[in-house]
């Protein structure tokens, strides 16, 4: 295996040929990831046609959705990405830790839509990817291959989504909804945790040439997406919140690293604020603090190895959080007896209300920089920015599993009070560390055993991602890829379908 080509031409014309004249068929037009990174750069008329299409309809209008600036109504288009501001009251800390909210992106209600738009079009318009003779296969834990089922149902190929068969019930519910075939839903063993036997599916997939695996892990058009579009809106948000506060830093992005996609967001930050990476992880599964392994479910954050696109050597603090944490708030942020005791805490109605953006890894992410915040002992002027990687809706069964399984079938008021003092007022610096140099080359090293041992990625390809200068260099491919689609729809030759 060596590492995926950022092509800079087309590769093959013909492929091309045949994917222009599908799209004219079919009249999708893709945006720029320029255009997604800001989509006020979109013609207005453009913007008002939207209005009438429906979000979770798989419209070509849709990909012009594939941002953060989706309005509550996930219909209109709003210049700061929605977000909440969580208060001293819930977290616990001075610092104020703003949120961005991913269930606004359309048809899946997860921002990993945007992860696969990111992944599929420099592929299609550079003549890599077939749409009339090729399956899409999107490797995931389960908002990626929801999202790249939609991308690919949208541009007129076979999206195949493969994901362990314990992920929640309310993912599978949506794939069957999506698919054009129930055999394009390939459930492997386990859980949250088990991310090898995704690959290992995978590789006797891939041996049908028809097939082409979109790897989330070993993407780095995934690290490139978010690095381009995912860190200027979080940066947006904060600029928001420094106009309200003169004075506020950013001094953190947290983000549980999942496949390594939006942690890339925090390279931009650091960029351009100073801003400290955090990598969040499950206690249950700490690969990145203890070179550890096991389950958990925290679902959306796959483990027990180093993703090829976590640029490590970048990364500042490694946290861990606790499953019984997340499932317990989980049942906490969405009950009435929940509810009500944090609003006796004095956390305002508004910022209740938001709870319902945090599915399980986004408050796995809020947890974590709660942690931090006392780690690094913030203060009131230094925000924290995570992400809602999507809402509550997506583990609404998970509610009932948490209630039989943490609280012995029943909750209570009682219940919510122990489970907030426990993990929001309890939340410690323990399982926290501040990365050195050493640490970083460790966990870095134990990429290894996974891309050089398991998939045949050739040692110096390895090694040349501990440079700096090698992921500096992969962002030369956003403008050339831009201007590839931009020749692309201009061959198309269609105005925008709804």
């Amino acid at each position: 295996m060596t590492l995926p080509a950022l092509e800079p031409e087309v590769v093959d014309r013909a492929v091309r040929d045949r994917t222009v004249a599908l799209f004219r068929e079919r009249r999708v037009v893709l945006p720029t990831l320029s255009e997604l990174a800001d989509p006020r750069t979109l013609p207005a008329a453009l913007t008002d046609r939207l209005r009438d299409v429906d979000p979770d309809a798989p419209a070509p209008g849709n990909l012009f959705r594939v941002h953060w600036h989706g309005a509550a109504d996930r219909r209109g288009r709003v210049d700061v990405p929605g977000h909440v501001v969580l208060p001293s009251s819930l977290t616990g800390v001075a610092s104020p830790i703003l949120v961005g909210f991913g269930d606004r992106f359309p048809m899946i209600g997860a921002h990993k839509v945007l992860a696969a738009y990111g992944c599929l079009v420099p592929r299609l318009v550079s003549g890599q990817f077939d749409p009339t003779r090729h399956r899409a296969v999107w490797p995931s834990t389960g908002n990626y291959c929801r999202g790249g089922v939609a991308i690919s149902r949208i541009l007129g190929c076979r999206g195949v989504a493969v994901l362990p068969a314990g992920m929640s019930e309310e993912r599978f519910r949506w794939l069957e909804r999506w698919v054009s075939d129930p055999a394009d839903i390939v459930r492997t063993v386990g859980t949250e945790s088990n991310v090898k036997e995704i690959y290992d599916k995978c590789a006797e997939i891939e041996a049908d040439p028809r097939n082409v695996i979109f790897n989330q892990f070993s993407e780095f058009a995934n690290h490139l997406i978010h690095l381009h579009v995912t860190g200027p809106a979080l940066a947006r948000v904060f600029e928001v919140a420094r106009a309200a506060q003169p004075g506020l830093r950013l001094a953190a992005f947290v983000s549980a690293t999942g496949s390594a996609g939006t942690i890339a967001a925090g390279d931009h930050l650091k960029d351009r604020y100073g801003t400290r990476i955090v990598a969040a992880e499950a206690l249950e599964c700490p690969t990145m603090l203890y070179n550890g392994f096991g389950e958990h479910n925290i679902q959306g954050i796959g483990d027990k190895h180093i993703p090829l696109i976590h640029n490590v050597t970048n990364t500042d603090v490694a946290v861990a959080v606790s499953d019984r944490a997340t499932d317990e708030l989980n049942v906490v942020f969405n009950s009435d007896a929940g509810r009500a005791a944090l609003a006796d805490r004095g956390v305002p109605p508004a910022v209740i209300a938001a709870l319902a953006h945090f599915g399980l890894s986004s408050i796995c992410n809020v947890l974590s920089a709660i942690k931090t915040a006392r780690q690094l002992r913030l203060g009131a002027d230094d925000a924290i920015v995570t992400v809602a990687t999507d809402g509550a809706a997506m583990y609404a069964t998970e509610v009932d599993k948490a209630i039989a399984r943490r609280f012995g079938g029943k909750f209570d008021r009682a219940a919510a009070e122990r489970a907030i003092d426990r993990h929001l007022a309890g939340a410690s610096t323990e399982h926290t560390l501040v990365l050195t140099p050493v640490d970083r080359d460790r966990i870095f090293n134990l990429g290894y055993f996974t891309w050089v041992e398991q998939q045949g990625v050739s040692v110096a390809d390895f090694e040349r991602r501990r440079d700096q200068g090698f992921w500096r260099g992969l962002r030369a491919a956003i403008p050339v890829w831009d201007e590839l689609i931009r020749g692309f729809n201009a061959d198309v030759g269609v105005a925008p379908a709804p």
